[in-house]
């Protein structure tokens, strides 16, 4: 009806208001102007209630939107005709007199060209497109396009053409017109295009920005009005970019950062949906993108009104984690955001300070300088210095800071602790930043004595443990390297020969080692070297200076003198001179004197006597007193010669007096290393102390009794007297049924036999035979707590046990201190040492000890064979056997063994004292399932590999022994090592041969990194010529050697594919140690290849049935490793190591290695308690599954239950549920994401075990959880004889038959030991001869539990164990880091060789 009244009209006669004529195309553009002001002038005075002039004037509003009107080149008159649409509009609302939806479109298209007249304020018809656009919006006439299907293409040009005109010049009413028209159509429609969304939003690009301010403001205002409408179109288009990667849906996807950063500014709330996408984008696979989302939230955290931290946590604690990115980049940009944040935001120091340490010794040097800088800037806003050792150092103001007030300082007190833990870093450079730190600041070296031992002093007792041992290793340095300059000067002071020559080239590149840019440094060393051998009174110089008996102040006469005598005053900058004061500066002595000694002993005197400032320094007086004993004692190793004085020695004897048992020990040392003038110089001294010290070696602790015999070891001439007043009565009241008084003299006879073994030789083997083994390690008095654990503090453990573990040191020390098996004791040490390690520590098998207790036993077992190892005499009777199982206890199932043994493997491997076979068993670390653990062990293979090469350049002589210097050939004793690995019962196997992979990798990895002196293709050669020998262990077997074939066949296969240069000519034929291997026999060829294809694809690809690939297991830490260099391990024989050409050496005999492998096949049978260990997996919503997992089948000993530390968990009955095929490592993503509960095991600490058992066959998997049922018993006794039998080992294999000491002579190292035990029983002889013990179970391992946080590269990982490590991360900061939340689910445990996996039981769902 309406429409046709419109029709009507349309073609109804057009009326004009009174006075003005009809407009055509055929009058003047200035009559159609004058005219067309009339009308305007009539439609402005009309309003919506006058009815008959809206009829009246119908056709002329009609009329006015011809195309005559709308595209009248004479802007005046277009001007005119949008003022009267506009005014129509507003008179005939609602409805409007236009009813075809293109004229209604070209109607508005028209109205909003118009609005470009804004732009110019200073035209005559502003006025009048002022007018238009407050019509427009008073009206809200755009709102009528809502009806229109292409209604976006008319707001896209109102809202571009609004944003161009804006300028200046506009004031605040035209601002609230173009606000109120926009925001209308924004709040008022259905929501906001992303073409429309893009005309707002470029104007806040900074380019854009910076053009149009104005543009910016409007945009800015008009977004906070409606921000509750355009809130969820914004999210909408960040989602499609950052989320879904859609970069096409707008051109300003390129500007999303930029973007965030200015909606951030404007709003917080328009971005609510955003910021979870920026915690997806944090964990983004590229790193460069990692970095741009860092940038952007560094400066939304950073805004000093910003409270995204507070409001966002799970946001702010994901943008932390990237402080340990793996990208270098990113970890720079989270310091330097640290800075402004910290100035910002103090509330946020506690969370920063955190990462800021941990940053402090990355890797990077610009990085650890910008922590520093941080730190600074954060205290002192105005500092912007560059810590380098040429600049002002920013220490200056934070000592100055902390002598303005106690507050002060303890607020800056971390920083000390912090600056000191760079030292740990490899670079030279950063060691001798911090001496001049601590030097010039921390203990200014310029200071008077007393005023500087008493910040020494007191700066010692407040530092850490860890800044305390980077002190300690500073003095160390220090030291070392004024022997080697006083070495260098014994040179100059010998004939001058070849010999010598060579020996000085040594000595000159180990200092330059120690000075900055050693390569430079090289030709400046020479240079200063043959200064010295011309000038005489330089030498003298250099001698007083290094001089024990040097005082501070002549070092400054000695530095200074020297100085001057190398300056050269027409050279502007004298670098060599600068390299001589580097050097001049590390060996002087400007702290430690004899004077400062004294000083340092009258501080301690105080503190004894409570007269000191203890408290005002911020210690307790027993923290002063052990510290100040601790740093006594660290000095009287690098300066003895300081400490003679009777004043001293005084005061130490006072300390020997007191209560703390630390206190006394330390004093004992500091005579020990200082007291060799005591008997002569000072015997009122000598009277006082030995009392003292025969009453530590008799009755005091361990550690007292220890340092107490070697003191007077040292510094008593009648030594052999001193120790035999000891040794006596201690013998005599040994008494087993007391071990609580037992411990201490088996301390003190044990280091009494090292020290003296020609005198208490012949006592000590009847000591050892009827006392110590007989009685002591062979009988269990009293029964272990039953709690379960597998480890226990030393205040905990039972005193039987640290007797045996005592009694076992005492055989250790005896057999070295006498260093010859001239009566076959140690072949029975070892026999017995054996025996512990395959019965796990329980050697009597009577069940009486607990599972704690043997632990402890185990880790002394493996570490005396170690040990003994050390000296080459015992290493050639060592089996390999014995060996074997010594390296097994590096896959003990308890976490403490593990890490206590391959710290003591790592330190005798670093100071050359064990053979390199040993470095071999670091390969087996690659099946710990704890990463910390994996990656220790990689950074003590890379300090070692390291330690070997530098060595071999450093000693020409070390050429003729490379066969136990290199480290490549390690690789034969790691291949038979692993050919015997008690898991490896399957050549075949996919499992298996992945495992065999892994650790062959785990080596190959770090020894391959260089292709020096082509070492691929010395490796891959040494490799085949293994394959043309027999397994000397059991050459005559074939599974055996099938298996060291297949092995073989694995590492050439890792060789090749992880190097192409493994093909070429090899540099040398490589040597294979016969003790290991046969000689190669001529007619023998060995050509076959021992892995199928499938095992070759499956290793390559690391699929195995469908399951993907594991994640690589592998990390580094940051702390470096540092260790002392000593005269390494060289000894060959020719019996130890043959050509892999020669056959000189014959093979052994089968019945020599069937001797030796005796019991390596036997059967046994399977443990009858075999329930399925069921563990509750709880999850948010408190409800509890099952962790079911299977009893082990073919284990190397009996089935530990339980979990790591705890052995004893809580065992119900079920159903066995069908299971995948597991796979090693961690798992797959999709499984570890859906392990959303964490055990309560977990929580506390003691969850599955961490070492290595077996596992039953993998089973088929079903689709979803079985319920838990309990097992009948009856089905359970099916089920447990239907098992694969538990081998059994016969300790008559070991021999624990001490014959020795019975008169009869034990068996040699070529000898089985089957033979010896048998010939011993049929002798039937002695008192002293301990019963065979039948049988025993081999060590058992347990596996552990995992957990990683899915992500990128980028992402923080973060295994939950129940290590010391990884405790913290069971409990706190679970929900942040979203492990918990997820659906309940059944996580299945399997054992796979030593490993353990999850295994989902709801994978078919995921």
């Amino acid at each position: 009806m309406e429409f046709a009244q419109h029709q009507r009209a349309a073609d109804a006669k057009v009326t004009y208001p009174p006075g003005v004529k009809e407009i055509t195309d055929k009058i003047s553009n200035d009559e159609v102007v004058k005219r067309l002001k009339m009308v305007v002038k009539t439609f402005m005075d009309m309003d919506q209630d006058s009815e008959d002039e809206k009829q009246q004037y119908l056709a002329l509003a009609l009329h006015l939107a011809s195309e005559f009107f709308l595209r009248n080149p004479n802007k005046d008159v277009r001007l005119l005709v949008a003022c009267c649409l506009a005014d129509i509009f507003r008179i005939y609302a609602p409805e409007a007199p236009y009813t075809s939806h293109d004229k209604l479109k070209d109607i508005f298209l028209f109205i909003t060209r118009q609005l470009k007249g804004l732009e110019d304020t200073k035209s005559p018809q502003f006025n009048r497109y002022f007018y238009l656009l407050e019509n427009l919006a008073w009206v809200k006439s755009y709102n009528i396009c809502f009806e229109l299907e292409d209604c976006n293409e008319i707001f896209i040009q109102l809202f571009k053409t609004l944003f161009s005109v804006i300028n200046a010049s506009h004031n605040q009413k035209v601002h609230m017109h173009m606000l109120d028209l926009m925001s209308s159509i924004i709040t008022e429609g259905d929501g906001v295009t992303q073409e429309l969304l893009d005309t707002i939003l470029i104007n806040l690009i900074p380019a854009h920005k910076n053009l149009n301010k104005q543009a910016y403001d409007l945009a800015k205002i008009l977004l906070k009005r409606t921000v509750q409408t355009i809130e969820t179109c914004i999210a909408n288009f960040f989602n499609q970019v950052l989320v879904l990667g859609k970069s096409s849906v707008s051109d300003l996807s390129e500007h999303v950062f930029d973007l965030i950063q200015e909606l951030f500014a404007i709003d917080p709330h328009l971005l609510v949906s955003v910021m979870p996408q920026l915690e997806f984008k944090l964990k983004s696979n590229d790193g460069e993108e990692r970095l741009a989302v860092v940038r952007l939230l560094a400066k939304l955290f950073g805004a000093r009104d910003s409270e995204l931290a507070s409001n966002n946590r799970p946001l702010w604690q994901c943008f932390l984690g990237r402080f340990n990115d793996i990208h270098v980049p990113v970890r720079l940009e989270c310091v330097k955001f640290a800075s402004h944040c910290l100035m910002n935001h103090p509330d946020l120091a506690k969370d920063l300070t955190d990462y800021l340490k941990v940053r402090s010794h990355d890797p990077e040097e610009a990085i650890r300088h910008d922590v520093i800088v941080t730190i600074i800037n954060a205290g002192k806003k105005d500092l912007n210095l560059r810590v380098t050792g040429r600049a002002r150092c920013p220490c200056d103001d934070v000592w100055s800071c902390e002598r303005s007030g106690k507050e002060s300082a303890q607020k800056i007190s971390w920083i000390k602790d912090k600056l000191l833990h760079i030292y740990y870093q490899n670079s030279i450079d950063d060691k001798l930043l911090v001496e001049k730190i601590f030097a010039q600041f921390m203990v200014p070296h310029s200071l008077e004595t007393e005023e500087k031992m008493k910040c020494l002093y007191y700066l010692y007792a407040c530092l850490d443990p860890n800044a305390v041992k980077a002190l300690n290793e500073m003095w160390k340095c220090q030291n070392m390297l004024r022997s080697h300059v006083r070495e260098l000067l014994d040179l100059h002071k010998q004939p001058t020969t070849e010999a010598n020559s060579t020996a000085m080239f040594g000595k000159l590149m180990t200092i330059a080692k120690n000075l900055p840019d050693p390569g430079k440094a090289q030709d400046f060393v020479k240079k200063f070297n043959q200064v010295l051998g011309e000038d005489e009174k330089l030498r003298a110089q250099l001698e007083m200076l290094i001089s024990p008996t040097c005082s501070c102040k002549q070092a400054e006469v000695c530095v200074r003198e020297i100085s001057r005598k190398l300056t050269f005053p027409k050279q502007p900058t004298n670098p060599f001179l600068e390299m001589v004061k580097f050097l001049l500066e590390r060996i002087a002595p400007v702290h430690i004197d004899s004077e400062a000694i004294s000083a340092l002993v009258k501080l301690l005197n105080k503190s004894i006597e409570g007269t000191a400032d203890d408290e005002d320094e911020g210690v307790t007086p027993d923290t002063a007193i052990r510290s100040g004993l601790e740093l006594l004692k660290v000095l009287s190793f690098t300066h003895p010669t300081s400490f003679h004085s009777a004043e001293t020695y005084e005061s130490l004897l006072q300390c020997l007096k007191m209560e703390d048992d630390k206190v006394a020990e330390a004093a004992i040392q500091i005579f020990r290393n200082t007291g060799q003038k005591i008997e002569a110089e000072l015997p009122h001294i000598r009277s006082t102390l030995i009392p003292v010290l025969h009453q530590k070696a008799k009755r005091g602790t361990p550690h007292q009794a220890k340092q107490a015999v070697h003191c007077i070891h040292a510094i008593f001439h009648n030594k052999e007297v001193q120790l035999a007043q000891i040794f006596e009565p201690l013998s005599r009241s040994l008494n087993a049924d007391v071990p609580e008084q037992l411990i201490t003299p088996l301390v003190s006879l044990g280091h009494i036999s090292l020290l003296a073994p020609d005198q208490f030789a012949s006592p000590m083997k009847s000591i050892v035979a009827n006392f110590i083994v007989k009685d002591l390690l062979m009988n269990d008095r009293s029964i272990g707590n039953r709690n379960g654990k597998l480890w226990t503090p030393d205040d905990e453990v039972s005193p039987e046990v640290l007797a045996k573990v005592q009694a076992i040191k005492l055989l250790v020390r005896w057999l070295l201190g006498m260093k010859n098996n001239q009566s076959k004791s140690a072949n029975s040490t070892l026999r017995l040492l054996s025996a512990m390690l395959v019965s796990e520590g329980d050697l009597t098998e009577q069940k009486k000890i607990s599972k704690s207790d043997m632990s402890r036993l185990r880790l002394a077992a493996g570490s005396a064979i170690m040990k003994l190892a050390q000296e080459p005499c015992y290493h050639d009777i060592i089996t390999p056997e014995q060996f074997q199982l010594c390296a097994l206890v590096i896959n003990d199932e308890c976490y403490q063994v593990r890490q206590m043994f391959a710290q003591k493997l790592h330190l005798a491997l670093a100071k050359l004292l064990l053979p390199l076979e040993y470095m071999a068993v670091f390969a087996l670390c690659a099946k710990d399932p704890v990463k910390e653990r994996r990656a220790h062990a990689r950074q003590c293979l890379l300090k070692n590999i390291s330690v070997r090469r530098e060595y071999i350049k450093q000693n020409p002589m070390a050429h003729e022994k490379l066969v136990s210097l290199l480290p490549e050939y390690v690789v034969p004793y790691m291949i038979h090592l692993l050919a015997h690995d008690p898991d490896f019962t399957k050549p075949q196997d996919s499992e298996q041969l992945r495992d065999i992979k892994e650790c062959l990798w785990f080596m190959l990895e770090v020894l391959m990194t260089k292709n020096e002196n082509n070492s691929h293709a010395f490796l891959r050669k040494m490799v085949e010529n293994i394959k043309q020998t027999k397994d000397a262990q059991a050459p005559d077997d074939p599974k055996v050697n099938e298996k060291l074939y297949v092995v073989c066949d694995v590492a050439l296969l890792v060789i090749a594919n992880k190097s192409t240069a493994c093909h070429l000519e090899s540099p040398k034929d490589p040597v294979l140690p016969t003790k290991f291997f046969t000689p190669p026999d001529k007619d023998f060829v060995n050509n076959k290849e021992y892995l199928s294809s499938e095992a070759r694809t499956t290793l390559l690809t690391g699929k195995v049935m469908g399951v993907p690939k594991p994640t690589p297991v592998l990390g580094t830490v940051n702390k470096p490793l540092s260790v002392t260099g000593r005269r390494p391990y060289t000894k060959t024989t020719p019996s130890d190591v043959g050509s892999n050409i020669s056959g000189t050496s014959q093979p052994s005999s089968p019945a020599d290695s069937k001797g030796r492998d005796g019991g390596a096949g036997a059967g046994a049978s399977e443990n009858e308690e075999n329930p399925g260990i069921v563990l509750a997996v709880k999850t948010d919503g408190g409800k509890k599954d099952t962790d079911a997992g299977q009893a082990s089948g073919d284990q190397r000993g009996k089935k530990r239950e339980g979990s790591e530390n705890n052995a004893t968990p809580t065992v119900t009955p079920a159903t066995p549920t069908p299971l995948n095929k597991p796979r090693r490592g961690r798992p797959p993503k999709s499984l570890a994401s859906s392990a959303g509960g964490v055990t309560s095991a977990e929580k506390e600490g003691s969850g599955v075990g961490r070492g290595r058992k077996r596992a039953l066959p993998p089973q088929d998997t079903s689709p979803a959880a079985e319920p838990v049922t309990k097992t009948p018993k009856q089905q359970k006794d099916t089920d447990s004889k239907r098992a694969t039998p538990q081998r059994q080992v016969d300790l008559q294999r070991y021999g624990v038959q001490w014959e020795v000491w019975s008169g009869r002579g034990g068996g040699g190292g070529n000898r089985g030991c089957d033979a010896q035990a048998s010939e011993t029983a049929g002798s039937g002889s002695s008192s002293s001869s301990v019963p065979v013990i039948p049988s025993l179970a081999a060590p058992s391992r347990v596996p552990s539990r995992r957990r990683c946080i899915l992500g990128s590269d980028g992402d923080t990982e973060r295994e939950i164990e129940s290590s010391p490590e990884c405790l913290a991360a069971s409990g706190a900061g679970r929900e942040e880091q979203g492990l918990l939340g997820a659906d309940t689910i059944q996580v299945q445990w399997k054992r796979t060789g030593r490993a353990c996996v999850y295994v989902c039981a709801e994978a078919a769902r995921l």
